[in-house]
């Protein structure tokens, strides 16, 4: 009996599932062709236009880890994709941002947290910490699209993540039209650490996409300042090619 109600349960859930896709079809980010049940926010076609890093499995440092020299000692970087502009990696981001999807940045930060599970380079990262947003942006977009990063990635490494220990205290205006000096100046005034203490060895501050890697950077000069002991990798959705 029981077997036979699970059958039916099953059933009557895929019949809603399918139901509710015929009137509000989910549509594909970057082409708006419709999805298939089995895909998520992208089709597979445009899936295939991304372009992987694979720095986890890179045993020659990666130009990500290049970026940061003599700016910062890091024990670890990880980017998921390069971003370039009018590819549709720009549509996610852009989407992730400023489209209220917030079910994307979950869904990869476990993309992230998928890629790095089987690397011993990131197996003793102990906690993540998002790059804060300002309170007044954070109430206007309704999340921190770092944050939604690393609550995927937390689901699949099964380790905590620290909202509270660096806060932005400044609603700066945008970097985009920086250079590298100007972004810098601009970063490093914008943290500050809150109240709460690191009891890890080990973190990794999430971000959504490195241009210059001046916030990252601010960000951990900030941490290290205070915790010189502190192991710190960089872990990001994208990095411009």
């Amino acid at each position: 009996m029981d077997l036979k109600n699970t059958i039916i349960t099953a059933s009557f859930e895929r019949y809603l599932e399918g139901l509710q896709h015929l009137i509000f079809p989910n549509v594909c980010l970057q082409c708006s062709y419709e999805l298939s049940r089995f895909e998520k926010h992208i089709c597979a076609f445009c899936w295939d236009k991304l372009q992987r890093t694979y720095f986890e499995a890179y045993e020659i440092p990666s130009g990500m880890d290049q970026l940061f020299w003599g700016r910062i000692t890091l024990s670890e970087t990880f980017a998921l994709y390069f971003f370039e502009k009018e590819k549709p990696i720009q549509d996610i981001l852009h989407a992730l941002k400023y489209q209220f999807k917030a079910p994307l940045g979950r869904h990869f930060g476990e993309v992230m947290g998928k890629a790095i599970f089987n690397s011993n380079k990131y197996k003793t990262i102990e906690a993540l910490i998002p790059v804060p947003i300002h309170p007044q942006k954070r109430f206007l977009r309704g999340y921190n699209q770092s944050e939604l990063l690393a609550e995927g990635m937390s689901a699949i490494l099964e380790i905590p993540i620290l909202p509270d220990v660096v806060l932005k205290k400044a609603n700066n205006s945008s970097q985009t039209r920086k250079n590298r000096f100007l972004r810098w100046d601009n970063a490093s005034e914008q943290f500050c650490l809150g109240k709460r203490d690191i009891p890890y060895r080990h973190i990794a501050i999430v971000d959504d996409v490195i241009t210059t890697g001046s916030t990252l950077e601010a960000m951990a000069q900030l941490l290290r300042s205070h915790y010189p002991d502190l192991q710190i990798t960089l872990l990001s959705f994208a990095i411009a090619k």
